[in-house]
């Protein structure tokens, strides 16, 4: 027998009045289930942001510990202590300002006796504290700020193995961070020091010039952009391609047209979503993050896709992000729902208003300095004659920024190959090959996939390939050290034909021409994913003793 509707009806009604006085059920907190993040606060913004921040700068800080002595080490192939000596005698006489304005490094108070112990503390510094920030979610300014420091000095004497838009653009994105963090309280959720609009703003900016500079310089640049044809080639050409690559490589032909008009798409029109309201930029920061994704997996670009992914968070907010945390009493999403409700857990310390004022102006000052930063940027895009990843300062606070303006349509690659022979014109002369990390050598080696990681010396190599070997003056002291084995430059290459064995008595470079090998192909089946073809030499054989002149004139070591 049915029971009457009423009954039933009574019965809802005094189970929910049951509510008051009865235990909630194990492990279900009601305020956390009914409350929602409510949208237009940053808590959890402030929190992913510092840490994908902090990720790229660990990645950036480890390729430094791993790399720098080798490149520019007291032994390095192009030693920053050569490099600052100089800075010093073009500003001479015009006081030690004058170098410290040009190339802005703590190295400068150091000691010069140990450069390679200097390098190392810098990125030890570093790898430290943004693996801190890492695993914390938690920063200071002060430590945001060391940070900075640590990579600013670092690049700018780096030379030619910093020369990569992708340094400026995590200085850039790094000077930023600084002003996410409050002074020196150390907290996840630092209730007197919300995130700042004038900030994520910053970071909006920064995500919109990047892409809309990445756009137009490609509309500008190569014709391949403009008829839609730079994918048919880019997969094969670019500096170092991944396994995905040589598949995509053999997409069908309007697949790639397809993909060159997303490419504009979201380089040239996305970029507006930001101003068009909350829903519009969440769908930017997501559209912006997918394409990185999918450029990452498609190519090596060392931590760049990664880094352009950190100012496409600043698209979210609290209630966006809810997703990321776990619910919970006490959690991060609690305690969030708490200060958006004015209700913030625990001991209420007396608010500053002095710090709360202090704050304003500087986050103010910041605004305006990124705004006078940014004339001869915008300036730079809106003229005809763009350049891409140009930096305006040595601080590197705002840059222009941009990428694969125009596409190469073959791949050339410069290998290196000694012998053992006397006689290096002789025909029996056996020539071997140097193989490095990453980039194509070996035709049978598969592509690599090591983004965000990068070796400098094999993008170097990639682009030597378009200069004579005069441009390259580092190639010539990597020669050198090759046909003396010096453990630290083979430290740099995947391997050495002569390990185990006496160093070379003559080392050439020389120029192929890499493709794809055919998927299924006769090349495919010998297990070759490249084919190549020698074109000539890049420089003639070379002796150790033909060099000791040159590297004397460097003051290089022999």
């Amino acid at each position: 027998m049915a029971a009457p509707e009423g009954s039933l009806r009574r019965r809802k009604a005094g189970d929910s009045d049951l509510g008051s006085g009865s235990p909630p059920a194990p492990g279900r907190d009601d305020a956390s289930c009914s409350a929602r993040l409510r949208a237009g606060t940053f808590w959890l913004t402030r929190i992913v942001l510092l840490r994908a921040l902090a990720f790229v700068y660990s990645v950036a800080f480890l390729v430094a510990l791993h790399q720098n002595k080798q490149l520019i080490g007291d032994r390095g192939l192009l030693p920053c202590r050569a490099y600052l000596k100089s800075v010093q005698q073009y500003f001479q006489g015009l006081g030690a300002w004058g170098a410290w304005s040009y190339a802005p490094t703590i190295i400068w108070l150091l000691d010069w006796s140990d450069m390679d112990f200097n390098l190392d503390l810098l990125a030890v510094l570093g790898l430290g504290i943004s693996c801190f920030v890492l695993i914390t979610g938690c920063a200071n300014m002060i430590l945001m700020a060391a940070l900075w420091g640590l990579y600013l000095s670092l690049v700018n004497v780096g030379q030619v193995w910093y020369s990569f838009g992708w340094e400026s653009q995590l200085l850039e994105t790094g000077f930023l961070g600084i002003f996410l963090c409050p002074w020196w309280t150390l907290s996840r959720l630092p209730q007197h020091t919300p995130t700042s609009r004038i900030v994520l703003w910053g970071f909006r900016w920064l995500i919109f010039r990047i892409m809309l500079g990445a756009g137009l310089v490609k509309i500008r640049g190569d014709q391949c952009w403009r008829d839609l044809t730079c994918l048919d080639f880019h997969y094969e050409t670019q500096p170092v391609p991944s396994p995905l690559a040589y598949f995509l490589h053999r997409t069908p032909w309007w697949v790639h047209r397809f993909e060159v008009l997303g490419s504009h798409f979201l380089e040239l029109l996305v970029p507006f979503f930001l101003f068009l309201g909350r829903r519009m930029c969440i769908l930017h920061g997501v559209l912006q993050i997918l394409f990185q994704v999918a450029l990452i997996l498609s190519g090596n670009v060392s931590f760049l896709n990664w880094l352009t992914v950190v100012p496409s968070l600043a698209c979210f907010d609290d209630a966006s992000l809810g997703f990321l945390f776990p619910s919970g009493p006490a959690g991060l999403k609690d305690r969030v729902l708490s200060l958006q409700g004015g209700e913030a857990p625990g001991p209420q310390p007396r608010p500053r208003h002095v710090g709360r004022a202090v704050r304003s102006v500087v986050n103010l000052s910041l605004g305006i300095l990124v705004a006078c930063l940014s004339l001869p940027v915008v300036l730079n895009l809106l003229s005809a004659k763009q350049v891409m990843n140009t930096t305006f300062s040595s601080l590197r606070i705002v840059n222009s920024y941009g990428a694969f303006g125009s596409v190469t349509k073959e791949r050339m690659e410069v290998i290196l190959q000694g012998t053992a022979s006397p006689n290096a014109s002789a025909p029996e002369a056996v020539w071997e090959d140097y193989e490095f990390k990453c980039k194509p050598g070996d035709p049978r080696r598969r592509p690599c996939l090591l983004s965000p990681y990068h070796y400098r010396l094999d993008w170097l190599m990639w682009l030597a390939a378009f200069q004579t070997y005069e441009h390259n003056e580092w190639i010539l002291h990597l020669a050198g050290k090759l046909l003396a084995n010096d453990a630290q430059a083979l430290s740099l290459l995947a391997s050495s034909p002569f390990e185990g064995r006496a160093p070379p008595r003559w080392i050439r470079a020389e120029y192929w021409r890499y493709r794809f090998s055919l998927p299924g192909g006769r090349h495919a089946a010998e297990g070759k994913w490249w084919v190549r073809r020698r074109i000539g030499p890049y420089f003639p054989p070379l002796r150790l003793q033909d060099l000791e002149g040159y590297f004397r004139e460097r003051d290089w070591p022999i």
